[in-house]
C-alpha cells in the first residue's frame, strides 16, 4: 500500500521500469555488431568534441603536462586522443580531465565499457549459435537416419510375421508380443514422420523425405496385410490396439491436401498413398 493509502501505485512503477529495461535490452539485441561498434566510435568522437568545445568557450577541461589543451587542431587531436584512451580504460595519465570534463569522462568510460561489452557478447553469441546449430544439424541428420533404419526393421518384422501368420500351423498367440513391440516402434516413427511434414522449422531434403515416406508407406501396407491375415481367434492386446490406433491416426493426417506446406508431386504421391492405406486398416 502506498503512503497515500491507495493500493497498487508502487507496483505499477516497478512494472514500468521493467518494461523500460526490456526496451533498452531489446534495442541492443536488435543492433548488429557493426552498428554497436559504430555507436562506440561515435560516442568517442562526440565526447572528444565536447572536451575541445569546452576549451573553445574558455572552460578548459583537459590538462597536458600541467597546461590546458589548446583550441587549435593539435588541441582537437589531443581531445580525441583522451576520449579514446578513456573509452578503452587505458588512461595513460599524460592528459587528465579537470572541472566539467570529469563527469563527462566518467560517463564516457562507463558507457563505452557497456557498449564494448555488448560487442564482445555479440561475437561470442554468434560463435555459440554456430556451434549449437551445427550440433542440432548433426543430431537431426542422425535422427533421420535412425527413422529410416527403424522403418526397415518394422518392415522386416512385419514381413516375417506375415509369413508366420500364413503358415498352416501358426499358433494364434505366437505373434502377440512380437507384434506389440513392432507396432509400438512403428508408432514412434509415424509420429516423427508426421512432425517432419507439419513443423515448418524442420527442413528436410526432398530425397531423404521421399525415402522416409516410401518406407512408411511400405510398412503401412505390410501392416494392413498382416492384420487381415490374423486369425479370428487372435486376441489383440491393449498396447497393440492403442499403438495401432495412434499410427493409423497419424498416417491419416499425411496427404497432399492435409499438410500445411507445398511439396513436389513425388512426395504428394507417397502422402496420398499413405492416407489411402491408413483408411483400409481397422
Amino acid at each position: 500500500m502506498a503512503a497515500d493509502g491507495q493500493i497498487g501505485r508502487g507496483q505499477a512503477r516497478v512494472v514500468q521500469r521493467h518494461r523500460w529495461n526490456d526496451s533498452i535490452l531489446g534495442l541492443v539485441d536488435s543492433m548488429s555488431t557493426a552498428q554497436l561498434f559504430l555507436v562506440w566510435l561515435l560516442m568517442i568522437l562526440l565526447s572528444g568534441i565536447a572536451y575541445w568545445l569546452g576549451a573553445v568557450i574558455g572552460e578548459h577541461g583537459l590538462l597536458e603536462g600541467g597546461r590546458s589543451v589548446g583550441t587549435d587542431f593539435r588541441g582537437f587531436a589531443d581531445a580525441i586522443y583522451f576520449s579514446f584512451v578513456t573509452a578503452t580504460s587505458v588512461g595513460y595519465g599524460d592528459v587528465v580531465p579537470v572541472g566539467f570534463a570529469r563527469p563527462i569522462a566518467m560517463a564516457e568510460a562507463i558507457t563505452a565499457l557497456l557498449i564494448f561489452g555488448a560487442v564482445i557478447s555479440k561475437f561470442v553469441s554468434h560463435r555459440q549459435d554456430e556451434l549449437v546449430g551445427e550440433i542440432h544439424r548433426i543430431t537431426f541428420d542422425e535422427r533421420l537416419d535412425r527413422v529410416q533404419s527403424n522403418l526397415h526393421v518394422v518392415i522386416s518384422e512385419l514381413l516375417a510375421m506375415t509369413s508366420i501368420c500364413e503358415g498352416t500351423a501358426a499358433p494364434p498367440n505366437r505373434l502377440s508380443a512380437r507384434l506389440d513391440s513392432t507396432v509400438l516402434m512403428f508408432q514412434g516413427e509415424a509420429r516423427t514422420t508426421h512432425d517432419l511434414l507439419y513443423q515448418p522449422r524442420l527442413m528436410v531434403e526432398e530425397g531423404v523425405l521421399a525415402s522416409i515416406l516410401a518406407n512408411f508407406a511400405s510398412a503401412l501396407e505390410v501392416l494392413a496385410e498382416l492384420i487381415t491375415c490374423l486369425p479370428p481367434e487372435f486376441l489383440r492386446s491393449q498396447s497393440f490396439q492403442i499403438a495401432l490406433t495412434n499410427t493409423v491416426r497419424l498416417a491419416d493426417d499425411i496427404c497432399s491436401n492435409c499438410v500445411p506446406h507445398e511439396y513436389t508431386p513425388r512426395l504428394k504421391f507417397w502422402m496420398d498413398r499413405i492416407q489411402a492405406t491408413a483408411r483400409k486398416i481397422h
